[in-house]
């Protein structure tokens, strides 16, 4: 009896101590790592035990979305998810003394939060949205998120405009700390980061994301540089600039096949130029003024605007050619009109003094004989009246279209024709390998 006596009150001290030293709830480890009550050291005394020991703070940027490219503020928008972590040496405790929990939630506002900043950032503070809870692990290890619409400036390279890839830098930083007590990394490596924002990436709109790379120097550790590299997809450019400036150019050329007598090819030469210039208001509002380079793509506007212009001026000179011989030749036709009247009236005149002649003889029947011919001989020579009139006109029109201003305008058509076939010909191989020199 004595024996087990001794036995029960063993496990009655044994069951009370173990209840004492083992708790399972989340109260007590926060009462432990001194989180109940308002504890103001934790929050601003950064979490280290010897002050010169820097610490390491990681910071993982994952894309969600490239929302907005503005090429004349030079600012990109993208949509991002912020991991950072840290180690806290004051909050560590013994999983096994607390029912194996190993992780506890605790509010941001209660402990130390790294001042990281971005250098790029033109952002509004409301697009941010932080976590409220931070994760803290046994071993001190913590960490938290945030999501934000960053938007932040970019020097934008758009010599290649619409086949340019821009490099743009983000730039982490510490905003009031010492520069050696942070010391900025990553916890995955660029690769990884890459890989998951590709498959995380909601919206891209004309860009693709080719690549997240990670800059980190061993002399500026307090800062942490990513390159984010994106490509534009330059289909809808195409379609609506390229395309449609080489078919300008292809009905400029084959404006030469109308003739220049129906007063059409002016005409339409001047609604292509019309056509072009709405092209190049388009591209002003795009391309910002203040590239020192002149971007390909305007150049090749530019270069079909020209040539459409001289073009245009060269019909001008066709037509004023034209007008000019033809004004001359209706200045000899009415020399020549006038000359003719002079004959006509000479010879009617000569045909009244015959009449008059044959009145005093005293021979009527002559001049009856005269009023009324034969009928075969009267068509006879109203067809040969017909004849010569015809030659006449053809005669004058040949002369008309052997006139030395037109013969200088169709000689000066057919050469330009042919010299703005080979310029424009020249000057689209330049742009194509313009372009594919500056991709490759």
């Amino acid at each position: 009896m004595t024996a087990l006596r001794t036995l029960a009150l063993l496990s009655l001290i044994a069951g009370f101590s173990s209840s004492q030293t083992s708790d399972c709830s989340y109260y007590s480890l926060l009462d432990h790592l001194n989180l109940i009550a308002s504890n103001s050291a934790l929050q601003i005394v950064r979490p280290a035990k010897n002050w010169t020991t820097a610490t390491l703070v990681q910071l993982d940027m994952f894309l969600l979305g490239i929302l907005d490219v503005d090429e004349k503020s030079q600012t990109i928008t993208n949509h991002i998810w912020l991991y950072t972590s840290w180690t806290n040496e004051f909050l560590t405790w013994n999983s096994s003394e607390f029912c194996g929990i190993k992780k506890i939630s605790v509010p941001r506002s209660m402990l130390w939060i790294p001042d990281v900043r971005i250098n790029e950032d033109v952002s509004d503070t409301g697009s941010i949205q932080d976590s409220p809870l931070v994760i803290l692990n046994s071993s001190g290890w913590m960490y938290t998120s945030a999501r934000q619409r960053l938007t932040y400036t970019c020097r934008l390279d758009l010599m290649m405009f619409p086949f340019d890839t821009q490099y743009c830098n983000i730039t982490f930083s510490p905003m009031s700390s010492e520069e050696d007590a942070i010391h900025l990394g990553t916890f995955n490596s660029d690769k990884v980061l890459s890989k998951i924002s590709e498959e995380a990436m909601v919206t891209m709109g004309e860009w693709d994301l080719k690549r997240l790379i990670i800059f980190d120097e061993p002399t500026a550790r307090s800062t942490l540089k990513y390159m984010v590299i994106v490509e534009r997809k330059p289909l809808l450019y195409i379609i609506n600039f390229i395309m449609p400036l080489f078919f300008f150019l292809v009905l400029d050329l084959a404006s030469f096949f109308i003739n220049e007598a129906r007063g059409e090819k002016l005409s339409f030469k001047v609604t292509l130029l019309l056509s072009i210039s709405v092209l190049l208001l388009i591209l002003q509002d795009m391309l910002p003024s203040t590239e020192k380079n002149l971007p390909m793509m305007a150049m090749y506007c530019v270069g079909v605007f020209t040539l459409v212009g001289i073009s245009v001026l060269e019909a001008m000179l066709i037509t004023f050619l034209i007008d000019f011989d033809g004004f001359c030749g209706e200045k000899a036709q009415s020399s020549v009109s006038v000359h003719e009247d002079i004959q006509l009236e000479v010879s009617d005149l000569t045909g009244i003094e015959e009449e008059k002649d044959l009145l005093k003889s005293g021979e009527p029947g002559k001049l009856l004989q005269c009023y009324l011919p034969d009928n075969r001989h009267l068509l006879k020579l109203i067809l040969e009246e017909v004849r010569a009139v015809r030659k006449e006109a053809e005669r004058r029109d040949k002369d008309k279209k052997r006139g030395c201003c037109r013969r200088l305008a169709e000689i000066t058509d057919r050469v330009f024709f042919v010299l703005y076939l080979i310029v424009s010909a020249l000057f689209l191989v330049f742009m194509c390998l313009s372009w594919i020199q500056k991709l490759i």
